[in-house]
């Protein structure tokens, strides 16, 4: 037998269809999550201006090499991210604590909400706020 049924060429299973997540999708889950890691460390957040308090998301999304089970709950994984989430925090506060909850949430969720693995997180502190950076005078703060 040729691999056709019926004179209709048979296509490989690969190339028969295939569900993909966007890139920006990834990205939209992985700030949801990061802005819920964040809002569990109450202390410092009320420096961080409303507008900053989202942390920025890159991620690319590529397909995933053929493996037989993945990260999702035993199912295989529908691709692979890279991602840097840029995150403005208060200070002073914990801020290897912070970025560690962030680090672990996001790569847990996106695997179980988008089926992607995480397979490069980085995390950056793009800015800190503390109440002494609200003045309006340009004074040195010590």
């Amino acid at each position: 037998m040729s691999g056709e049924a019926g004179g209709i060429p048979a296509v490989p299973r690969r190339e028969r269809g295939a569900t993909t997540v966007a890139d920006r999708v990834v990205a939209k889950i992985a700030a949801q999550v990061a802005r819920e890691a964040l809002s569990r460390f109450t202390e410092p957040t009320g420096h961080v201006p409303t507008g900053h308090r989202t942390p920025r998301v890159t991620a690319v999304v590529r397909e995933a090499p053929e493996k037989a089970g993945g990260p999702a709950g035993g199912r295989p994984a529908l691709g692979q991210a890279r991602m840097r989430i840029a995150m403005e925090l208060g200070y002073p506060s914990d801020i290897g604590a912070q970025c560690a909850a962030v680090r672990r949430e996001v790569t847990e969720r996106v695997a179980a909400w988008a089926g992607v693995e995480v397979s490069d997180l980085v995390v950056t502190v793009a800015r800190l706020h503390s109440a002494h950076s609200r003045r309006t005078e340009r004074e040195r703060v010590r």
